[in-house]
């Protein structure tokens, strides 16, 4: 009997598999390190409740309808996925035929490239302007099925003008992603042009700043009518039980708690660069809750940090950036126990 033949694409496509090694500090992931909000946590108390035995609900209509009153639209477009990459991967299975193109920034979200190849759809990268926007005349140019925007942008940090995005929004010839995975950070978001841009589709997430990464519970902002066909694409029971029932409570109830540590970590993010470049190291500018540092040779610095207990994520030759590392920002306590490590492996 021959064994089961995967399309050959599948052959050229690297798992996404971040290290796994258990380690004291674990700065790789840009969670929220200061952990689970107040009404999150009580709501995880008693799992029970969420009633596992059963399945979830189709179509988590309150969990729809608190997401709808944290972002100002309807329910009606609103949809949910677990995790936002799933969403996107919905998006780009919905919209785009295979041989079609998806347009992105490089570097940005290393799972696109890998969402898109399987789907059958050709990638076309174009750099970032010099002063690190997004060229949108570059993307459009592209005319491509879907324009992929990571606002703020993931591997970088680095923010993205709101007038970038409205041409993009405004000339693309498909649907507009923008990824907004960091958007409780950046203090900005696309949602404002919903009303006028029926081939836009914002995708958040409910892992970094709401700290509930374990529960992978993601969502879309776009017209009812996009809403629609990609709750035809997502499959069913996407959003489990128990994350629909802790979500809901961290949207009604957790939200000061939110915005206060997003304030702390902005701050805390900053002191973090000024103790960096004190040690010679220059992070790029950042909207989001993590640092990009180009360094000469990430994996050496990072198997030296490992050896000390500390995880960051290591980047290997980006696109007009090179070798860097990366590094979620947490209680400053933490970011101390990193800049100590620091110091020592560059001594």
């Amino acid at each position: 009997m021959s064994p089961a033949r995967p399309r050959p694409v599948l052959g050229a496509i690297p798992l996404y598999a971040p290290d796994p090694t258990p380690v004291e500090l674990d700065l790789s992931d840009n969670v929220n390190l200061w952990g689970v909000p107040p009404a999150a946590r009580r709501a995880l108390e008693d799992p029970l409740a969420a009633h596992p035995s059963v399945y979830p609900h189709s179509d988590p209509v309150e969990l729809r309808e608190a997401l709808a009153r944290y972002a100002g639209v309807s329910p009606a477009q609103v949809v949910t996925g677990c995790g936002s990459d799933d969403v996107i991967d919905g998006a780009l299975r919905a919209f785009a035929a295979p041989g079609e193109a998806v347009a992105y920034s490089a570097p940005s979200f290393s799972m696109l490239v890998n969402f898109a190849r399987v789907n059958g759809l050709e990638t076309a990268p174009v750099p970032f302007r010099s002063e690190g926007d997004i060229d949108a005349g570059a993307l459009l140019a592209r005319s491509a099925a879907i324009t992929y925007v990571c606002s703020p942008n993931n591997p970088t940090g680095t923010g993205v003008s709101p007038g970038a995005i409205a041409r993009v929004v405004e000339g693309a010839a498909g649907l507009v992603l923008v990824d907004e995975a960091y958007g409780e950070y950046s203090g900005q978001t696309a949602v404002g042009l919903l009303p006028h841009a029926p081939q836009l589709l914002v995708t958040r997430t409910l892992s970094k700043a709401f700290g509930l990464a374990g529960l992978r519970v993601g969502y879309g902002l776009a017209a009812p009518e996009v809403v629609q066909v990609l709750e035809k694409v997502r499959g069913p029971y996407k959003v489990n039980a128990l994350g629909e029932r802790v979500a809901v409570a961290a949207l009604r109830e957790d939200v000061p708690w939110v915005r206060r540590h997003v304030e702390e970590a902005l701050s805390i993010r900053e002191r973090l660069r000024g103790a960096l470049e004190s040690l010679g190291l220059r992070a790029l500018p950042s909207a989001a809750n993590f640092l990009c540092v180009p360094v000469p040779d990430s994996a050496a610095l990072g198997r030296a940090l490992l050896g000390r207990g500390i995880k960051v994520r290591v980047l290997r030759a980006l696109p007009g950036i090179g070798d860097a590392i990366r590094v979620g920002v947490g209680p400053w306590e933490q970011m101390e126990r990193l800049v100590s490590a620091l110091r020592e492996v560059l001594r």
